[in-house]
C-alpha cells in the first residue's frame, strides 16, 4: 500500500470540505479552493474525527499511482486555504532589479529590455532588498501551491542562474555549483 496515501490528512478548525459530483472544495479562512478528482479514488472525510482519508479500490496499478497522488492534492488544499504557501527568489548579480507595480512584477535582468510578469488572481507580491547581500528578493504569497509554483518557475526562466559566476533568479536556499572556469596550464 502506498505510505503516503494512506496518511489520514487532518483537517484545521475552520476548513469546511464539501464534495459534490467528483469536484472536492475546500474552504477555509485565506480562501475557497476546488479540484476535480479521478472517480476511481475515494476521498471519505470524518467530520466527527477531523480527518480526510483517501481509499483506493485495488492494487491495480493506476490505483496505486494515483492513490499517493490525490492523498497529496487534497493535503495541498487544506493547508493552502488554512497556511498558505510563501516562496522567495533572489536576484542576484549586479545592477539586476525586480520591483512589484500593483499586479505586476517588473524585472531588469541584465537583459536589453525590461522584462514584465502580470499576477495571476490569488497571488501577492512583495519586493524588497536583502539586508546582508543588498541584492534584491521576490516574496511571492498564495493559496494554490500549484499555481505558485508554475509562477515562480516562470519567473526564474526568466534569467536562470548561472553556473560561471552564480548571477540569475533563484530559489532562496537553492544550491548553484559554481564551475571553476579556464585556469592557466602549469609548466
Amino acid at each position: 500500500m502506498s505510505r503516503i496515501g494512506k496518511q489520514p490528512i487532518p483537517i484545521p478548525k475552520g476548513v469546511e470540505i464539501t464534495q459534490h459530483d467528483g469536484v472536492l472544495t475546500v474552504k477555509g479562512p485565506k480562501g475557497t479552493l476546488s479540484r476535480k478528482l479521478r472517480t476511481e479514488i475515494t476521498v471519505r472525510v470524518a467530520p466527527e474525527e477531523q480527518m480526510i482519508y483517501v481509499e483506493r479500490p485495488s492494487e491495480n496499478r493506476l490505483h496505486r499511482s494515483l492513490h499517493g497522488l490525490t492523498r497529496t492534492l487534497v493535503a495541498n488544499m487544506v493547508t493552502g486555504v488554512s497556511e498558505g504557501y510563501t516562496r522567495i527568489l533572489d536576484v542576484i548579480g549586479i545592477g539586476y532589479k525586480a520591483q512589484a507595480e500593483g499586479n505586476k512584477l517588473v524585472l531588469q535582468p541584465g537583459l536589453s529590455h525590461q522584462v514584465v510578469i502580470e499576477m495571476p488572481d490569488g497571488i501577492s507580491i512583495e519586493t524588497g532588498t536583502d539586508t546582508n547581500t543588498r541584492m534584491p528578493f521576490i516574496k511571492l504569497q498564495g493559496i494554490d501551491k500549484e499555481q505558485l509554483g508554475q509562477l515562480c518557475a516562470n519567473i526564474r526562466k526568466v534569467r536562470p542562474p548561472e553556473h560561471y559566476h552564480g548571477k540569475g533568479i533563484r530559489y532562496r536556499g537553492e544550491y548553484v555549483r559554481i564551475k571553476a572556469g579556464k585556469q592557466a596550464t602549469k609548466k
